[in-house]
């Protein structure tokens, strides 16, 4: 699966859902970017070290993120649900 290639490259997560989502649970060391502030904060993710890990609760928020930064040339995939990846993660820490 490529989350967990991603994974094994030090691939930077941002978690797309909302404040009070990713509060309740998330992937640690990810980053909360509620999806619709993508768009506003565009360069700060270009910024960042690539490639990017991008979930939410079950993969589409994280789908149409995904699609929008590859549009704007950032490395990064859709990890789809933030639970996935936290299992992923922690096989390989």
């Amino acid at each position: 699966m490529n989350t967990e290639i991603y994974l094994n490259n030090n691939a930077k997560i941002i978690d797309v859902r909302t404040l009070e989502e990713y509060k309740g649970g998330h992937v640690v060391g990810s980053i909360n970017i509620p999806l619709q502030e993508i768009q506003l904060r565009i360069e700060e993710i270009k910024s960042m070290n690539q490639p990017l890990i991008l979930c939410c609760a079950t993969g589409n928020r994280s789908g149409v993120a995904s699609h929008y930064l590859k549009n704007q040339g950032v490395d990064c995939i859709n990890g789809g649900s933030w639970l996935d990846v936290n299992y992923y993660q922690s096989q390989i820490v």
